[in-house]
Order: structure tokens, then sequence, then C-alpha cells
């Protein structure tokens, strides 16, 4: 559960941001949610790409990764520790070294590896933020990119090098760069969260405005029908 000291911390964050992609009435949020919940998703995704992301709030992550044009897929889950099938309840005591993850299946033709590295960094609230998105803190919220190969983490970390040099963070990018070893499914109540849970008031506060929030800013990149930006 997120705490309700993090909630009304975001509330105020998130009220300060409203000028940077207004979210739209909760009302409608619903509407577009059911959007996202009638997406037809493969039985079988084992001929597309993954990628594996952890930056703060798994719920978020999954629904702005599917947003995008070309993602097919994403599944919360634990990765990043060495607890062997972790619950919720595990991860969250901040003791595992896991943290909430998103494992995304894309289609390697209608978007690259690098696209996705763009979305997972412009995304963040805050990409130099240690341990912790926004204010969701703690080792099973910090920042990391898995990757599966030594061409991805080159890429990964020459993407973070030139967020580095560009001079728009006065601190470090935090992410961790990382092997990919072992994905742990989340429970299921966490897949498709804000898919169902959109009076959530986390989700109404905190995940949709930060998924709009990156949506107004590139809205090319948005599937039809799935973007929160008020208009």
């Amino acid at each position: 559960m997120k705490s309700s000291t993090c909630f009304l911390s975001a509330v105020l964050i998130s009220a300060s941001l409203s000028s940077c992609g207004q979210a739209v009435s909760s009302q409608k949020a619903k509407a577009i949610a059911n959007n996202f919940a009638a997406d037809k998703v493969p039985a079988n995704l084992s001929k597309y790409s993954q990628a594996t992301f952890a930056a703060g709030c798994f719920w978020h992550e999954e629904t702005l990764f599917e947003s995008i044009k070309g993602v097919i897929d994403g599944v919360s889950g634990y990765a990043g520790g060495t607890r062997k099938n972790p619950s919720y309840e595990d991860v969250e005591t901040g003791t595992t070294g896991h943290a909430e993850t998103v494992n995304v299946y894309y289609d390697s033709t209608m978007i690259t590896y690098p696209e996705l590295l763009k979305v997972y960094f412009e995304s963040q609230e805050d990409p130099t933020q240690v341990n912790g998105q926004g204010p969701d803190e703690g080792t099973q919220y910090r920042s990391i990119v898995f990757y599966r190969n030594g061409k991805e983490k080159a890429m990964v970390e020459d993407y973070i090098r030139q967020l580095d040099k560009s001079g728009k963070y006065k601190r470090p990018i935090s992410a961790q760069v990382i092997p990919y070893a072992v994905f742990w499914r989340a429970e299921d109540y966490h897949q498709h969260y804000i898919d169902h849970n959109t009076d959530n008031p986390y989700v109404q506060n905190v995940s949709i405005r930060d998924i709009a929030r990156f949506q107004a800013a590139h809205p090319d990149m948005i599937k039809p029908g799935h973007s929160f930006v008020s208009k």
C-alpha cells in the first residue's frame, strides 16, 4: 500500500506540475483506462523483444509503456534482489534487494531500444533521485535499467552519459545499470492495475498525472485512445 504521507506529498507535487501536461478528469480517465483493458495481448509473447526497467511505482510505469506505440505488453514484477519468488509485502520492506520493475514486450520493427530508453528517462519526475521516484522512497523504488547483452549495456551507458553532459540536471543520473538475471512476476492484482483502479486516490493524483506529463511532451509516441492528457 502507498502510505498516506506519500499520497499527501504526491498531491502537492502533482499540483505544482499541473501546467506540464494537465491530466484528464477521473471520469475521462476511467474511459481511457477501458481502452487499455480492451487491448488484445497475444497469448504467446515469445516472438517479441523484451526490455526491463525499474523506476518508482510499477503501476504507472506499466501503464505508461503500454500507451507507447510498438509496445505489446507490460508486466509488473520484482527484480534486482536475491529473494526467490518474493511477495509484494516482502519487497515493500526494502530488505530483499528487489525493486518494483516492469518487463516490457515490444515490436522492434515499430520501436527501438533507444526510444524505450527515451520513454524511461524522460518520464521520470527526477532521474537523479536516489532510491525513489517522487513520493515513493526506498530501495524498492530505485531506478534500474536491466540490460540483456553488451549492445544494450553500451546504449544505456551512452544515453546516461549524454544526459549527464546535457546540463539539464544538477546531479548525475541515478539509474543503476545491471545485467538482467531473473524477473519475478508480481501478484495478479498488480497487473494492469490502473486499467481497473482509476478511482484509487494514488492513481488519480500521482500515476495518471505522471503518465500525462510524458504523453503531453511526446504525443506522437502515444497509441490512439491511450492518452491521459486533457485537451
